[in-house]
């Protein structure tokens, strides 16, 4: 078997349709075999050792955190993943722990959020993307929270998002409030809730 036929044979094995060139290394081939594929059309490379089949559907939620493995989907994009928001955004919005410099990520179409490591962790989520691959995005009652922290979410978003969530039975206060206390929201989150309960 050729070393392109058996990368041929790693990528059929991946649900995804993608490869990394650790997997490759890992196959014990040479990665100089990924920048033939790439030439003859068979793959393209997303990002720095991120290879994907010409043929499998693109998936940029998907793609984008395998690319960034410390990125979590969050405020705007997260509140749209979750259903509480029918505007797509422009751009997406990952948080990363406060140290994490991925070179490529200042090139990239991302809006870049960064939180203290014991901020980091809590409230994280696996989802279905659009496309049906795994995800990871903080859940409901963390994004509240990190819209109603920082600047630049639109506030039609915002209220849509709270009556959305008020009205809903899978809500959880309990841990709502928990959150808001830990990101310093309280006062905020207090006062949509006595409008909107």
């Amino acid at each position: 078997m050729s070393p392109e036929e058996k990368i041929e044979e790693l990528l059929e094995l991946a649900e995804d349709g993608t490869i990394t060139a650790a997997e490759v290394t890992k196959a014990g081939l040479h990665r100089s075999v990924l920048q033939k594929l790439v030439k003859s059309g068979e793959i393209y490379q997303f990002g720095r050792g991120l290879y994907v089949l010409n043929s499998s559907w693109e998936d940029d939620f998907y793609l984008l955190q395998r690319k960034y493995g410390r990125g979590i989907y969050s405020h705007d994009t997260a509140l749209y993943l979750l259903g509480y928001s029918d505007r797509a955004p422009a751009k997406y919005t990952m948080t990363f722990p406060k140290g994490y410099n991925a070179p490529s990520l200042k090139q990239a179409d991302l809006i870049v959020k960064r939180v203290v490591p014991e901020n980091y962790e809590f409230g994280i989520i696996e989802i279905e993307s659009p496309s049906g691959n795994p995800i990871r995005v903080y859940n409901l009652e963390r994004t509240l929270c990190d819209i109603l922290r920082g600047k630049g979410s639109d506030v039609q978003v915002v209220v849509e998002a709270m009556k959305r969530y008020a009205a809903s039975k899978d809500k959880n206060i309990h841990s709502l409030m928990q959150y808001a206390e830990q990101l310093r929201v309280k006062p905020k989150v207090l006062r949509y809730m006595e409008v909107l309960l």
